[in-house]
């Protein structure tokens, strides 16, 4: 039997907490959402002003991070190049802005974030999953 990490309720505080300072930093308006290995939310937070569709697709993104082990611009680029076959795949959202959270090589849930450019979503996340690491040290 094989055991990993998971996420708790305080991972998922000090992820979100940690993302919205830093968009909030650039004064970006975004929502932000955690979620556990099996794209399940654990945690969303959408900022002030942050439009109500990014409460949509900022979970999709982390759902779609989670679920394919990889981040959700994997997807999207794929289909920019021609791989038109997975927009038939069940993912929600196959936008960039999905990171999946990994320690110790396994993938035990992601951040999406939604409300500005796709890269500035990016990094929001990993700024996120960036105080976790730090603070499992």
């Amino acid at each position: 039997m094989k055991t990993k990490p998971v996420l708790v309720a305080d991972d998922v505080k000090t992820i979100i907490q940690a993302a919205s300072r830093y968009a909030q930093e650039h004064d970006w308006r975004v929502t932000i959402s955690v979620v556990d290995d099996g794209g399940h939310l654990l945690g969303m937070l959408r900022l002030d002003g942050a439009s109500p569709m990014t409460a949509t697709i900022s979970p999709g993104k982390a759902r779609t991070a989670a679920l394919g082990r990889h981040e959700s611009s994997h997807y999207e680029e794929s289909i920019n190049s021609g791989r038109y076959a997975y927009l038939s795949v069940p993912m929600p959202v196959m936008l960039e802005g999905g990171v999946p959270i990994v320690v110790d090589g396994e993938v035990i849930g992601a951040v999406g974030v939604s409300g500005v450019k796709s890269t500035q979503d990016v990094e929001i996340g990993k700024a996120g999953i960036a105080a976790l690491m730090t603070a499992q040290r």
